[in-house]
């Protein structure tokens, strides 16, 4: 029989990267054995629930490049299943339980009846793991206003859409003992459980917003690339059992993934990780590729010349990590400074003579050529030589002057990406802005 897996989230909140991971280990298995992976949106909490919040869960995982495979006609050739389009599902067993004697009617709502004995289930990851029943409470299977509880509408939910794997957080396996009982109740046959580590921020305590951003859509707009952060969180507790290989495109990932691979330890959301898979993935975009996707971010007006942007982005690749570092470090090649850092101003622009050092600079560059980098270097070195101060002191003065910051890509090169009139008009602003002082 072909495995059916799913990604089942409560629309109480956006795609947090713990259900990306749990989402992303169900479709590589799927993929991997020619599946089918499901997507149900666990809706039944009226009050929680939100559209807004669907719409965040289903952008994530279109994000991501995580597709599924059945459901009703809607939103797409496949729309995920609601559970709040099933509600007769749910009743119609709870009705069934209650003919069956294995539920009783407890004031308006329907509670299911523990038998005496054990409930034992093999988990894929944490292996045999057993219950004794008379620590599990008769519990409510549907409410008094008809609405089911999680026990019941995930299992009705799972054994009518054939599920062969349930692949899910840790936090679950409290509610296994109970929903194993519900299968057997049904008649239906138990999937087989994989109950993944949570993940925890580097304080080993379980990832929350006080560690960063945990929303998945948090991560796009903080300039994260998909295919990182589907590499990345692939890791993130489970590993392929050979070498040390880290870097693993899509097809390698499904053609690499096991259950078994799954680590029964938690994993550690590390930020610097992530940040080092991105920049592995920007650094393999095409120019093209990545000013494609840089240029959304900048708005209208951006440089169209081809050249242009091949010298920017050949500056700016070792630096950057994220595509949000591009657009801040693409700002100076695009205006000049609104202002200038304070901290720099102080640090490289109050010794005597740094206005007259910048002025005698600033008539070299608009006279010098040709305007290439080595020309500028040499002639910058030389002016400094002549006027008895460190090389530093202008290069400082004229990165402050170009950028309006102390840091920047290699100056030189910057220069000549701007051009000469740009450059001059620049030191002309500084200039202006230290005689104010």
């Amino acid at each position: 029989m072909s495995v059916r897996l799913r990604f089942a989230p409560s629309p109480t909140g956006y795609l947090h990267v713990g259900g990306a991971r749990t989402a992303l280990f169900n479709w590589l298995y799927a993929r991997r054995h020619g599946g089918v992976f499901v997507l149900r949106i666990e809706d039944t909490d009226v009050a929680r629930s939100s559209d807004e919040m669907v719409g965040g869960i289903l952008e994530g995982l279109r994000w991501l490049g995580l597709d599924w495979d059945e459901g009703p006609e809607v939103d797409g050739p496949h729309g995920p299943y609601f559970q709040s389009a099933r509600l007769d599902k749910y009743r119609a067993a709870a009705e069934q339980l209650l003919a069956s004697g294995q539920a009783v009617r407890d004031e308006g709502a329907i509670r299911f009846t523990v038998p005496e004995g054990r409930t034992a289930f093999t988990d894929i990851v944490h292996g045999p793991i057993a219950f004794e029943n008379e620590h599990i409470e008769p519990f409510v299977i549907l409410r008094s206003d008809g609405h089911p509880t999680y026990h019941l509408s995930v299992v009705v939910d799972d054994i009518d859409m054939r599920i062969t794997h349930v692949v899910r957080g840790d936090d679950h396996i409290s509610n296994t003992p109970k929903q194993v009982l519900l299968y057997e109740a049904l008649g239906a046959p138990t999937p087989a459980f994989a109950h993944v580590p949570l993940i925890m921020g580097p304080d080993k305590k379980r990832l929350s917003k006080r560690h960063g951003a945990t929303s998945v859509t948090e991560y796009a707009k903080l300039g994260y690339l998909p295919d990182a952060m589907v590499n990345f969180l692939a890791l993130l507790g489970w590993s392929p059992g050979k070498g040390d290989q880290e870097i693993f495109s899509r097809d390698e990932l499904i053609a690499a993934f096991t259950l078994d691979g799954i680590s029964g330890g938690n994993a550690v959301f590390n930020t610097e990780k992530l940040d080092w898979f991105n920049h592995h993935y920007l650094q393999q975009l095409t120019d093209d590729a990545l000013r494609s996707a840089i240029e959304p971010l900048l708005g209208a007006g951006t440089p169209k010349d081809p050249a242009w942007w091949a010298g920017v982005l050949g500056l700016l690749r070792p630096r950057a990590k994220r595509l949000t570092e591009y657009v801040d470090q693409l700002q100076p090649f695009l205006r000049g400074p609104a202002e200038y850092d304070a901290a720099a101003v102080a640090k490289h622009l109050s010794a005597p003579g740094v206005v007259e050092h910048l002025t005698a600079l600033r008539g070299v560059y608009e006279a010098t050529g040709p305007f290439d980098e080595a020309t500028l270097e040499a002639a910058l070195r030389a002016l400094a030589e002549t006027r008895g101060v460190k090389a530093g002191t202008l290069i400082h003065a004229t990165r402050i002057a170009m950028t309006g910051r102390m840091v920047s890509p290699g100056l030189f090169e910057m220069l000549v990406l701007l051009g000469r009139p740009v450059v001059v008009e620049r030191m002309d602003g500084l200039i202006e802005f230290l005689g104010r002082g």
